[in-house]
C-alpha cells in the first residue's frame, strides 16, 4: 500500500505520534530497524492486522503487549510486518556470476567451504548459491556448508520446506531445473528442492544486531537488501562485523540500493557492482 493511500484511510485504531515514537524506539533497540516519521501511515497499515488478531483497540495497548517478557513471538510478528520478504532465485545475477567465475576456482582448491546467506528469507538465495556450487565444482569437499539465517521463524519454516510455485522458479536455468527441482506429486504447479541441495544448507534464526553464535571464517557473505532497514550507524557496525567474519580475499555481496560505508571501507576493495572483497591487510588511513 502506498503512503498516500494509507494516509487517506480512516484510522480504525488510535495511533498517536507518541505511540509511533515508542514503537520506533523498540524497533531500533530490538532489531536495528530505522523508522522515519514519514513511515507512520505505512507502519499503521502493516500493524493494524496484528491489533485485530490480538483483539486490541489501540497502538498503546499493542506497545504494552510487545513489552511483555512472554511476548517474544509477537515481537517477531512485529518485525516481520515492518520488513518485506522480497526474494527470488538468482536475484541480482551478477553476484552469482562472480561466485561462479571468480570465487569458485579458488574454492575448488579448498577442503573447507563456508558461505553465509544473511537474511535468507524463504530460501531462494541459499538454494541459488548451492546450485552454483554444485554445478561449478567437479567434486565437493567433505566440509562444505551454507549457513542461511533470518530473523523470522515463519519464513524460515518455508525455507526449510523448499517448496515453490513453478512460476517462481523461472529464473533458474533450465539445466538446473531438471537436476534440482522435483515436481510435487498431484500438484503440477509446485516443485520441491532436491535433497542434494537441502543437505548443504543449515537454516537458523538470527537477529543480525545481536550476538552471533559462530566464528567463521566465511569465504563469502550474501547480505542483500537487509541493511536498507537499518540506520547508517547500524549499517556501518554490520559491515565491520562482516569483515571480521570473512577470510582474507573473501567476498561480501550486498543489495543494489546499499553501499559500503564507514570504517569497513578500509577492510574491503570494490570487486564489482555492490560486490566487495576483503583485503589481506586494511588499507592505510588517509590523512587529511
Amino acid at each position: 500500500m502506498s503512503l498516500a493511500a494509507a494516509a487517506e484511510m480512516p484510522e480504525e485504531f488510535s495511533f498517536s505520534d507518541a505511540d509511533f515514537e515508542a514503537l520506533a524506539q523498540l524497533a531500533r533497540a530490538e532489531f536495528g530497524l530505522s523508522l522515519a516519521v514519514s513511515k507512520k501511515p505505512l507502519v499503521y497499515s502493516r500493524l493494524a492486522r496484528r491489533l485485530r488478531a490480538r483483539g486490541l483497540s489501540s497502538f498503546r495497548e499493542y506497545m504494552a503487549l510487545v513489552d511483555r517478557a512472554d511476548e517474544a513471538d509477537e515481537r517477531l510478528e512485529l518485525v516481520s510486518a515492518l520488513t518485506t520478504n522480497v526474494t527470488s532465485f538468482f536475484r541480482e545475477k551478477h553476484h552469482f556470476d562472480t561466485l561462479r567465475d571468480v570465487l569458485l576456482p579458488e574454492l575448488a582448491k579448498q577442503n573447507r567451504i563456508r558461505i553465509w546467506s544473511a537474511g535468507c528469507s524463504s530460501g531462494p538465495e541459499p538454494f541459488s548459491i548451492a546450485m552454483t556450487l554444485l554445478d561449478g565444482l567437479q567434486s565437493l569437499p567433505a566440509d562444505l556448508r551454507i549457513l542461511a539465517t533470518d530473523i523470522d521463524p515463519a519464513i524460515l519454516r518455508r525455507a526449510r520446506r523448499g517448496s515453490y510455485l513453478r512460476e517462481d522458479c523461472a529464473a533458474v536455468p533450465s539445466s538446473f531445473q531438471s537436476r534440482w527441482l522435483i515436481p510435487t506429486p498431484g500438484e503440477p504447479e509446485q516443485v520441491e528442492i532436491s535433497q542434494d541441495l537441502k543437505r548443504l544448507i543449515s537454516f537458523a534464526e538470527l537477529n543480525l544486531i545481536c550476538d552471533w553464535p559462530f566464528k567463521g571464517p566465511f569465504d563469502a557473505i550474501f547480505c542483500r537488501n537487509v541493511a536498507i532497514y537499518f540506520d547508517q550507524d547500524t549499517q556501518q557496525r554490520l559491515w565491520t562485523r562482516f569483515a571480521t567474519m570473512l577470510r582474507a580475499g573473501g567476498f561480501l555481496f550486498i543489495g543494489h540500493s546499499e553501499r559500503l560505508s564507514g570504517p569497513a571501507t578500509n577492510e574491503f576493495a570494490t570487486a564489482g557492482v555492490t560486490t566487495y572483497r576483503k583485503r589481506a591487510l586494511p588499507a592505510p588511513t588517509q590523512l587529511t
